[in-house]
């Protein structure tokens, strides 16, 4: 980052914070403990902030509650959408019957066969 000989040293004042003026914007932010807050204990001190909804969004989904809740619901809609082709496997007709197709061979062959269907049932 190149910085202009003009550019005020007040900001550059993120860059050079001590511990003393750090715990005192904290101290100002709610947090009263003369300590460095680590864990939960940084999570109470913000928590006394109000949170945007993103912040408590973030926050729901990092619990590992969260996390297996939402793998479950994942591996359940995974599992239905694999039943889905299989069954529209069985319905599409090809040499060898029992040929491995994959999802997108399955899908351009259904749409084939639709359109073979309407052209029989048109004629």
């Amino acid at each position: 980052m190149m910085l202009s000989p003009d550019q005020a040293e007040a900001d550059l004042s993120w860059t050079q914070s001590d511990p003393e003026t750090m715990l005192n914007g904290l101290k100002s932010a709610g947090c009263t403990s003369d300590e460095p807050a680590e864990g939960e204990d940084r999570a109470k001190c913000k928590a006394e902030q109000p949170l945007s909804r993103e912040e408590k969004r973030r926050r729901r989904r990092a619990t590992a509650k969260y996390r297996s809740a939402h793998a479950t619901r994942e591996r359940i809609r995974v599992e239905a959408f694999n039943v889905a082709f299989a069954e529209l496997r069985k319905l599409l007709p090809t040499l060898p019957p029992d040929k491995k197709l994959s999802k997108i061979e399955i899908l351009r062959l259904a749409i084939c066969y639709i359109s073979y269907l309407n052209h029989v049932l048109d004629v």
